[in-house]
């Protein structure tokens, strides 16, 4: 248990994410969250709800915090950080999961000598199954690199790489729900037009995309060999690879990762100029 005070400054749905993600690990006490936002009516209902302390003002929640998570979007950052530079101070952290904002540019934001973690999760985070990368600026210690690694790890699978690699974890993890959103689409509409029901389509299609997933982690098999495990010479599934590959799924699927990679950086660059 950290026992620490911990401050979310933007608790839309990643923000709740974690704070749920927190209480389920026993992380700290409901009591020791603090919470804002835009939407008071939200913030209402998650106070009745889990008992945590909500309000409007940035400034307020940061005062109480050791640690502070800045959920929000990248456009609205410097806006956040001035409203609550004069009451930060050295012994806090702050973890921000804004895209493309770089550490330094925190740290320029905030003009103290204050650890800046970087993240960047992805949606899956809302459902406990999360896949985040975390990177750290230059004045985060051991203690509390474990503490981000902790608080990310309550909603998922969490990995440590040095910052110039997240441009490419948004690519890969970051757009990544949205390519797998596709694939389970076009699997549906594949069982419609063979004249299967939509619901028993769509029922078939999420269990084989998250059952296939899992297989893959349980195992540590990589995925080419399962694949070749359900591929029998002169089969359905042979047929239907051939089909695939001549198509080019799987450079279709790379370039996506590189173009959204690409884009990141050049977002990133405008952000921090």
């Amino acid at each position: 248990m950290l026992n620490k005070n911990i401050a979310i400054i933007g608790a839309g749905n990643m923000g709740t994410a974690l704070i749920r993600g927190i209480l389920a690990a026993n992380l700290t006490s409901p009591q020791k969250i603090f919470a804002s936002g835009t939407r008071l009516e939200k913030l209402e209902t998650l106070q009745k709800e889990i008992g945590i302390a909500v309000t409007t003002n940035n400034k307020e929640v940061a005062k109480h915090a050791e640690i502070i998570i800045l959920c929000v979007k990248a456009y609205v950052i410097r806006k956040v950080l001035e409203e609550m530079r004069e009451v930060l101070h050295k012994d806090q952290f702050i973890i921000s999961i804004a895209a493309g904002v770089t550490t330094e540019s925190i740290e320029k934001l905030i003009g103290k000598n204050i650890p800046v973690v970087r993240c960047m999760p992805n949606i899956a985070c809302t459902v406990g199954l999360g896949a985040t990368a975390v990177s750290f600026g230059k004045h985060v210690h051991e203690k509390q690199h474990d503490i981000a690694v902790k608080i990310f790890e309550a909603t998922g699978e969490v990995v440590v790489v040095s910052e110039r690699h997240l441009d490419a974890v948004t690519g890969l993890s970051g757009s990544g729900p949205a390519y797998i959103y596709m694939v389970i689409e076009a699997l549906i509409d594949g069982g419609v037009k063979m004249g299967m029901p939509r619901d028993i389509s769509t029922k078939l299609a999420i269990q084989t995309v998250l059952g296939s997933a899992k297989l893959v982690k349980d195992s540590n098999v990589h995925p080419a060999i399962l694949r070749d495990q359900v591929t029998t010479p002169g089969g359905t599934t042979i047929n239907a690879i051939h089909e695939l590959e001549s198509h080019g799924l799987r450079s279709m699927l790379i370039d996506a990762v590189a173009t959204a990679t690409i884009r990141s950086k050049e977002l990133s660059e405008l952000i921090n100029k």
